[in-house]
Parts: structure tokens; C-alpha cells; sequence
């Protein structure tokens, strides 16, 4: 709890390193993770220091390893991941790794190239075969009708023309076949009409099976087309089209016969090249088996080296280029176990010369270091969310284990919802083993388990708010019987079934508001007819203000006035947290410049508010008041603090009620503690007016004449306007 209250000790430690043993001396420190290196050349480009050219062998190890892992999830190949966390390499096993990823980075490379020639091979022979399909249903369709596109004897007319035209004597009729994009075959159409002008005769059909993108391997709908045309300028238009079109042209013979034998021809090559393929695809996935059962290791091992050559490129070198010197940051506590890991680094290396650790003196403010385990570390990360303490201050993360859920159950007061948020955090909780072994990759996932212990306060605090709050998914229970009964004389009012009572506001006062549909009406206040019992409910909120008018008025108030104490109170405890920072720094100006003003500040007004609200609740209540001097009658607490700044006293004003013709209307003015209140207010006040410059003057002045650095001095005006802000949200 020492260091979790305050950060760790920390000590700058130079270190001095052989060149033959600086690799693994680090890698072990880094397996240790207990120091933070300093760069000592700040100046010194990237790409200018030692060890770059061995980064970039890790990029590039990277590069390959990322391509391998795609491949692998294109497969749908399952990685194997055992949750193994090995050793760093040494530098001569670099080179093998090396090996071993372009072998199979080049191996993957040549399976793929061939694998997508033979499928884009296997695509042109099926498209080929769809259309020898397709062109000999076309044919066998004129043939049925006996209708010929060909003619042969001298009596031939162009295509689409009229016979009164030019006779197109002793030509033939041409044809081209393809497949085309099945929603390219409207836009294809048009074009064909427009640019041709009409003088070609296009057919074509849908392909029913889908086909397989060689390069994709998305599944595409095609369409196989035949169109008839007339002379060798209509062949080079149609081809231009069918190019931009996109279309794949495949020849067409032009007899039955030759058709049969291409066809046949086309089967056979589909069946050797479903083999091939068969095989292909075999081996590739037998090498993608193997590299899924390693991948995982083989990205900690580069990730280690990588991050290792970084750390080396952080060290200077000595004169004598024999010796690599580096500085660090550590917990004084991990000293032994700094010293430990550089001599397992040393003996790894087979180095006969030990490895030095010095302690260092410097006026260099270290780094801040919580030790945490693995419930304080959800609470730690979410104070370093907002903003990391200084060395040594007072850590807010233990007291936000208790605070953080409270806030949070006062917002989300529900048993129901925080009986169920519990359960599941629990087993996240129990079940976290099995969890963690999972390794999921699922990012939201990650994020609730790691915050696991957090939503199990969270929900067992909102189980008892939801308990205060009579709350269960937004429902509320009667358990202990209601305080307060509707007063039985109101139900005889009228014997009409029309005016039977519809609703009722709950106030404990000597006249009790009723309502039903003839309109409103008051009922005087006795014994028999009082709605309020006179005892609270035993625990929690009274389950009748869920079904009564005035619920949103009362609720609402009591929740407004509840969350300004606890605010206040939070805002309290941090200002004498930072009392105890300033003790223990010895910043004497710290104290009187700032701890001194903030506590008057927030004390002359918001504590003054909460001492007015708890006061209020104890001293006022609104089922007996007195009707001579309307003592009994609460104040309105806003009026008051108006009041109070414009010093201007509450006064009593006592008005007739036109119903009950009794004083009974309370005026909002009334003062809170009387006419002797109104010296100690104007007295708050006036601390109030002096706080002010007291927070935005001395300390600057002060830090002035002690003659601080000229980097200091340039905060001072940002010092001046942070407080001028601090002190307009206090007062606001």
C-alpha cells in the first residue's frame, strides 16, 4: 500500500556494458521489465546510429511475418497460440530466423503465383466451355425454327437491313463469342445498338453456376453473349466494345462438329487442370499448418529483438569503442534484482567481464512508478487516464477503489441493473484463468474483462444505491408497509363514480391537496385525516412517491442537495490531500499561497451551502408549522445564497391563504438562520472578496523575487490565468 500511496523510490543508474554481452544484458533487463532507459543522444538522427541497420532486418522480419499471418487467416487456418513467452534470440540465431522467413515468404509466394495461373487458366477453359454450351443451344434454337443467320446462296441482305436496301452480295455473316459481367449487359447492349447503329444481332444468357475470380477469389454471375455482324469495320468496332467493356473473347468454330470436339477437348483439360489444382492447394495449405503452429512465437522473438536494438541504440560508446555506456531509471527496491539480471546476461553471453552498475546523483526529477497487482491496476489506469502524479505526491487511485463505484452507483442507482452488472463482473472473476487463456482478440471484449474488478464495485455499490433508492428496475417495493396513507374522508367527497380521487400530492402539511376529475380541493389537517404516519420508512426512499404527483419535485430536490455535499466533500479531501504533498515537499508558500485560501474559499461558500442543507433538514418540518410567526416555514436555500452575495437580508412575509383563509403561505425569503445570520454571511463574504487575490498574487510575487529560472518565469502568467479559472468554477 506504501507504494501504491506514493510512487516508488526511484535512482539514476549508469550502466556500463561489453559490447559482447550488451545484447543479452538487456534483453534480460527488458524480460525483467523494472527500468526505463534514457536516450542519451536526443540529437542523433534515426537513421545515423549504431544498431539501424538491425532494426531494419526486424522490419523487414516483421513485413514477411504479417504476410505469412494473412495468409494463414485467408485459410481460416486456426493459430496456435499456448501463451508461451519466449526467449529473445541471440544475434547469430538472427540470421536463421532471416532464413527461414524468406524460404517461406518465397515458398508461399511461388504456390500463390502458380495457384492463381492455374485458376485463372481453370477460368478461361470453363468460361470457354459455357460458351460452347450456350452457342450450340443458340444454333440448335435456329435450326428448330429453320431459320438461318448464314446465307449461302448469292441472295444475301445485310443484317437489320431493309430489302429495298443495298444487297450485300457475296458476303457472309460474322459472329464473335464471349462472357461479360452479368450487370454489364444492359450498358453493353446500348452500346452495341448506338455505336453499330443497328446492323448487330446480339444474344446472350445468364451462366447459372457462379464463377471463381482468380485473383480475388470472390465468387462473380456472368453472362455468355454471341453476336452477329456484317464486314470487317463492324468486327473492329465490336471488339473495341467488347474491350471496354471488359468482355473476354474466346474463339468460336463455326461447324457442329468442330464445336463437339473443342468441347471434349475443353472437358479433358478441366479435369487434368482439377487435379493440379487439387494438389496445389494441398501442399499450400500442409506449409501454412506448420507456420500457424509458430507464428505467434516467431512475432515475440522479432518484437523482442526489435525492441532490444532500439534499447542499444539509446547507449553511447566509450573511446575505446569496446564498451557501451547507458543510464536508467529504477526502483530502489530492484536493485538487487537490476544486479541479478546482469549477471545472467553476462554468463548467457559467455562474457568474462562483468557488466558495472552505478548510482547516480542528479537534481532531475524521475518518473513516476506505481507498483500495482491485478485488481489496483484497473483504478490506476483510469487516474493516469486524466493525468499522471508527480514524483512522490499522493496517488488518488487507492481512494478511487471506493470513491469511483460510490459516484457511480448515486448516478446509476438500480438494484436490479447493478444486481446483474455484479453477476457478470463475478464471473469474469472467477473464471478469469480459463479467460486469460483464451487470448481473445476482440478489442471490447479486452476491455471489459480488464476492467473486471472495477465493474464488480461498481455493481455491488449500485445494489445499494438501488437499495436507498427503492429502486428495482425502476420499480420499487414495499417491503417494510408505506408511511404515509391517503385519508379515508376524501373518498366520500361526492358519491358521483366521476369523482372518485385520481390523484394525491404527498405533503406532510396542515392542508392536503387532493384532486379527481370535479377539480381541486383542500382537506383540512387532524389526526384522522393526516396522510404522513410521523416515522420514516426504516431504510431507503418511501415506495408511495413512485405513484405520486409531487415525485419529480421531491426527488429531484433530495438527489440535487445529496450530490452537493458529496461534491463538496470530494473537493474537501483533495484540497487536504494536497496539504499532505505539500508537507511532505517542505513548500511552506505551497500552504499559505494556496491550501489556506482554497480551504477558506471553498468553505465560505459551498460548505456553507451544505451546512445549510443539513441544517434545514433538521431543524424544519413541514408538518407542524407555526401559524403565528410562519417560524416553522423552510427557507429557500437559493434565495438565500442570492441574498448573501448582494447582502441583502431575508425578510418574513406572511400571506392569507385564499382557500383555508389561515397564514399559512411561506414566503421564500424567510432567512435561514434569522436576522443575526446576516453579520456571519456578509462576514463569509468578505473572505470570499480577499480569497481571490490572495490565490492569484503572493505565490507568483513570491516565486519572482526568489529569482527563478527564465523558463519559470514564462509560466507564471499561465500560473495566474489556471487559478483565475479555478477560482471562477469554486465561485460559480
Amino acid at each position: 500500500m506504501g507504494s501504491l500511496m506514493r510512487s516508488e523510490q526511484m535512482v539514476l543508474c549508469q550502466l556500463f556494458l561489453q559490447s559482447e554481452s550488451a545484447y543479452s544484458c538487456v534483453s534480460e533487463l527488458g524480460e525483467l521489465g523494472l527500468v526505463q532507459f534514457r536516450d542519451l543522444n536526443p540529437d542523433v538522427n534515426a537513421f545515423q546510429r549504431k544498431f539501424v541497420s538491425e532494426v531494419r532486418r526486424c522490419d523487414e522480419m516483421e513485413r514477411k511475418l504479417r504476410y505469412i499471418e494473412r495468409e494463414i487467416k485467408k485459410d481460416k487456418i486456426p493459430v496456435l497460440d499456448l501463451g508461451d513467452n519466449p526467449d529473445a534470440p541471440a544475434p547469430r540465431e538472427m540470421i536463421d530466423l532471416e532464413a527461414s522467413f524468406e524460404k517461406l515468404e518465397n515458398e508461399l509466394r511461388e504456390v500463390n503465383s502458380n495457384n492463381e495461373a492455374l485458376n485463372k487458366n481453370f477460368l478461361e477453359l470453363t468460361e470457354l466451355k459455357h460458351i460452347l454450351r450456350k452457342t450450340q443451344q443458340f444454333f440448335d434454337e435456329v435450326d428448330t425454327q429453320n431459320r438461318t443467320l448464314r446465307t449461302v446462296d448469292d441472295e444475301r441482305t445485310g443484317l437489320l437491313v431493309p430489302d429495298n436496301s443495298v444487297s450485300a452480295v457475296g458476303q457472309r455473316l460474322s459472329f464473335v463469342a464471349g462472357v461479360i459481367l452479368r450487370e454489364r449487359v444492359p450498358a453493353f447492349e446500348r452500346m452495341l445498338w448506338r455505336a453499330c447503329r443497328g446492323n448487330v444481332f446480339l444474344k446472350q444468357a445468364q451462366i447459372d453456376v457462379p464463377l471463381s475470380d482468380p485473383v480475388t477469389g470472390d465468387e462473380v454471375w456472368k453472362s455468355v453473349f454471341i453476336i452477329f455482324f456484317q464486314g470487317d469495320q463492324l468486327k473492329t468496332r465490336v471488339k473495341k466494345i467488347c474491350e471496354g467493356f471488359r468482355a473476354t473473347l474466346y474463339p468460336c468454330p463455326e461447324s457442329a462438329a468442330e464445336r463437339r470436339e473443342m468441347a471434349m477437348g475443353v472437358m479433358t483439360r478441366i479435369e487434368d487442370l482439377k487435379t493440379v489444382l487439387s494438389q496445389t492447394t494441398d501442399h499450400r495449405h500442409r506449409v501454412l499448418v506448420l507456420a500457424a503452429k509458430n507464428i505467434k512465437n516467431w512475432f515475440i522473438k522479432v518484437k523482442k529483438i526489435k525492441a532490444i536494438y532500439h534499447m542499444l541504440n539509446m547507449f553511447n560508446l566509450d573511446v575505446t569503442q569496446k564498451c557501451l555506456i547507458a543510464e536508467c531509471w529504477c526502483a530502489t527496491a530492484d536493485l538487487d534484482k537490476v544486479h541479478h539480471a546482469l549477471k545472467r546476461g553476462q554468463e548467457r553471453s559467455g562474457s568474462n567481464v562483468p557488466s558495472i552498475l552505478n548510482r547516480m546523483a542528479t537534481s532531475q526529477k524521475p518518473p513516476t512508478f506505481h507498483r500495482t497487482n491485478k485488481f489496483t491496476k484497473v483504478f490506476q489506469s483510469l487516474i493516469d487516464a486524466y493525468g499522471i502524479s508527480s514524483y512522490q505526491e499522493i496517488n488518488p487511485a487507492p481512494f478511487s477503489i471506493i470513491t469511483f463505484p460510490f459516484l457511480f452507483s448515486v448516478m446509476f442507482g438500480d438494484f436490479g441493473h447493478g444486481f446483474i452488472m455484479f453477476l457478470a463482473a463475478l464471473w469474469m472473476v472467477l473464471r478469469e484463468r480459463q479467460l486469460q487463456a483464451k487470448k481473445s482478440d476482440n478489442e471490447i471484449w479486452n476491455m471489459f474483462f480488464g476492467g473486471r474488478y472495477l465493474i464488480l464495485m461498481m455493481g455491488a455499490f449500485s445494489v445499494y444505491a438501488g437499495l436507498l433508492y427503492n429502486d428495482i428496475f425502476s420499480k420499487s417495493i414495499n417491503v417494510f408497509g408505506s408511511s404515509w396513507s391517503v385519508p379515508s374522508g376524501v373518498y366520500f367527497f361526492n358519491d358521483s363514480v366521476d369523482n372518485w380521487l385520481t390523484s394525491a400530492t404527498l405533503e406532510p402539511s396542515p392542508y392536503h391537496l387532493f384532486e379527481n376529475k370535479s377539480g381541486r380541493y383542500y382537506l383540512p389537517y387532524n389526526e384522522t385525516t393526516s396522510s404522513f404516519s410521523g416515522s420514516p420508512y426504516p431504510f431507503g426512499l418511501d415506495p408511495v412517491w413512485a405513484i405520486a404527483t409531487n415525485k419529480l419535485t421531491f426527488i429531484n430536490s433530495f438527489k440535487m442537495k445529496l450530490s452537493i455535499i458529496l461534491g463538496v466533500v470530494h473537493m474537501m479531501f483533495g484540497i487536504w490531500l494536497g496539504l499532505l504533498n505539500h508537507t511532505f515537499f517542505n513548500q511552506a508558500i505551497n500552504i499559505f499561497c494556496e491550501f489556506i485560501p482554497q480551504v477558506l474559499f471553498l468553505s465560505c461558500t459551498f460548505l456553507y451551502l451544505v451546512v445549510e442543507i443539513i441544517y434545514k433538514w433538521v431543524s424544519w418540518s413541514a408538518r407542524e408549522p407555526n401559524l403565528d410567526t410562519l417560524t416553522g416555514c423552510s427557507p429557500n436555500l437559493l434565495i438565500g445564497m442570492i441574498n448573501m452575495y448582494l447582502f441583502t437580508g431575508g425578510q418574513y412575509n406572511n400571506t392569507l391563504d385564499p382557500i383555508t383563509h389561515t397564514n399559512y403561505t411561506c414566503s421564500s425569503a424567510n432567512p435561514l438562520f434569522g436576522q443575526e445570520g446576516e453579520f456571519v454571511q456578509k462576514f463569509l463574504v468578505i473572505i470570499i472578496a480577499v480569497c481571490i487575490p490572495w490565490l492569484l498574487v503572493p505565490k507568483p510575487f513570491l516565486l519572482w523575487r526568489r529569482g527563478v529560472s527564465k523558463v519559470d518565469k514564462s509560466l507564471v502568467l499561465q500560473y495566474n490565468i489556471v487559478y483565475l479559472f479555478y477560482c471562477l468554477s469554486l465561485f460559480y
